[in-house]
């Protein structure tokens, strides 16, 4: 995953940057905004794809303190976390079901 920072954001300091994502689309940015936007320190999290013909994503967070490319960081591995959680439970459940 290539993740560079948007310029621009230099002078608001480091709770507030909008990452390029590249070749991600709706299916990264949504879940990666659903997990990061109930972050307590977040005070807004979004995203947007720039143009529908580029296979990339705009990442945007804002904090209260804490630096964006830390959240952004444990967004991620937390994501990773719940995905590798739901297949784990997931082929489990398809081995039972193949018992019967």
């Amino acid at each position: 995953m290539k993740i560079s920072e948007l310029p621009g954001d230099e002078d608001s300091g480091l709770t507030c940057r909008t990452y390029v994502i590249q070749n991600e689309t709706h299916t990264l940015g949504n879940a990666l905004k659903c997990i990061v936007d109930r972050y307590e320190d977040v005070q807004f999290c979004g995203y947007t794809l720039p143009h529908p013909a580029e296979s990339k994503i705009h990442f945007r967070i804002q904090t209260h303190e804490t630096p964006a490319l830390e959240v952004l960081k444990r967004g991620l591995k937390d994501l990773q976390r719940l995905c590798d959680h739901t297949l784990n439970l997931f082929e489990r459940e398809v081995k039972e079901f193949n018992k019967t």
